[in-house]
């Protein structure tokens, strides 16, 4: 048995796309669509790590996805936790539960799907803002 990937529905593509791509920095490795089935499968992995994928879902009919929460979360080891945080605070993403040990945090796709942001190795020593940062929302 082998994992293959993760699928998520979203709702908008485009801001699905640049959240994962150009904010949280996956990278995508292929896209199909189906004219028939009305939809669109976006693959993603973290650069170099091709056997962890994630399937973004985009069904062109509209609906109302709710309950990201349920999903549970996707989860990414990262080189500098602080660095990752801070790039994207910058891009406007809400930090929901900030590395105040240095260790971990949680932030949210604009689909409401928690990604917890992992430090690779040892966590960092504990600095601010983080240290003092309060949670925002649900993670």
């Amino acid at each position: 048995m082998k994992y293959l990937h993760t699928m998520v529905r979203v709702s908008d593509l485009e801001a699905s796309v640049d959240f994962y791509c150009d904010k949280l920095g996956l990278e995508e490795l292929r896209r199909h669509e189906s004219e028939q089935g009305r939809f669109t499968l976006v693959f993603l992995a973290a650069p170099g790590d091709q056997d962890a994928q994630v399937e973004l879902t985009y069904n062109w009919d509209p609906e109302d996805y709710s309950g990201g929460r349920n999903f549970g979360h996707l989860a990414y080891a990262v080189e500098d936790i602080y660095a990752l945080c801070q790039k994207l605070m910058d891009a406007g993403v809400t930090i929901n539960r900030p590395p105040r040990d240095g260790r971990m945090a949680f932030v949210r796709s604009p689909d409401n799907i928690s990604i917890e942001l992992l430090q690779k190795g040892d966590a960092l020593p504990e600095q601010e803002p983080w240290a003092s940062m309060p949670n925002s929302g649900e993670w």
